[in-house]
């Protein structure tokens, strides 16, 4: 069909943006970077010339990184749920040579024979549990990916009985109503505090076994704790002791400026 003779296409105008245009774009662009970096390095420095915590239960850190990390923990206990279980495999898939990091607390000579579990009730009273007491207990395995804070992981396979069936089993039950559990070795050198509520979680255990057998010492023979809800530092090894308070336990990470929650 024929255009009438009137009709004229306007002719494509591509927009220019002059050279002034750009200069001021980039120009903001740049102060803002700049500004943006100012402001978190200004927050470094600040930062760094906090006060460091005054040193008790938590030590090593700054006062406003510490208030940030008790902040992260009250956070995260709120959304804490028994119900809510760690992932679990298959047996097949553990790692025949099971990682570890640390002999504090286990180094030196041991005698298995000398060994006992001292628990130590909220009224001061003491009570103590032999090896073959725990291996009467109901027997509980699981296969879960074991988490460092160093930032490797390892499916492992462990055995044990479930803290919670302990406590019961055990008369010790009434003890739950307390905040915490502290966990300590025989030698004292390493120490845990566990928030309860972690503590009695269905995956908890006090392991025993390692793959299916009796664990090696230097994976914390004769008992050891393993908590899939947290980081490995908490996952004490030959438990020696364990107590109950409302406050917190000392904790040896986290006197080095770990987070004492340490939850996953």
């Amino acid at each position: 069909m024929k255009k009438p003779e009137h009709f004229k296409e306007k002719p494509l105008v591509e927009k220019q943006v002059s050279g002034k245009q750009l200069n001021r774009r980039n120009f903001i662009a740049f102060g803002a970077f700049a500004g943006l970096s100012a402001v978190g390095y200004g927050g470094w420095r600040a930062l760094m010339k906090a006060p460091l915590e005054k040193p008790g239960i938590t030590a090593g850190r700054s006062v406003p990184l510490r208030r940030a990390l008790n902040q992260n923990e009250l956070f995260m206990r709120r959304l804490f749920s028994r119900n809510h279980l760690v992932k679990t495999y298959p047996v097949n898939m553990a790692a025949k040579n099971v990682r570890y990091n640390s002999d504090v607390g286990i180094a030196g000579k041991f005698n298995p024979a000398d060994w006992k579990l001292n628990v130590k009730k909220k009224n001061g009273q003491t009570v103590s549990f032999t090896f073959d007491d725990i291996k009467k207990l109901p027997k509980t395995d699981i296969v879960f990916d074991f988490k460092c804070v160093e930032g490797w992981d390892q499916i492992q396979h462990w055995g044990g009985v479930k803290f919670i069936d302990f406590l019961e089993h055990m008369g010790l039950h009434d003890q739950t109503d307390a905040g915490y559990v502290g966990m300590m070795t025989p030698d004292k050198q390493y120490y845990v505090g566990i928030d309860m509520p972690s503590a009695i979680h269905p995956q908890t255990i006090l392991a025993y076994e390692m793959n299916g057998q009796p664990m090696p010492v230097e994976h914390g023979y004769p008992l050891r704790l393993i908590i899939p809800v947290k980081y490995g530092i908490k996952n004490l090894k030959r438990i020696g002791e364990i107590t109950f308070s409302n406050t917190r336990p000392p904790d040896y990470w986290a006197e080095l400026g770990y987070d004492y929650y340490s939850g996953l």
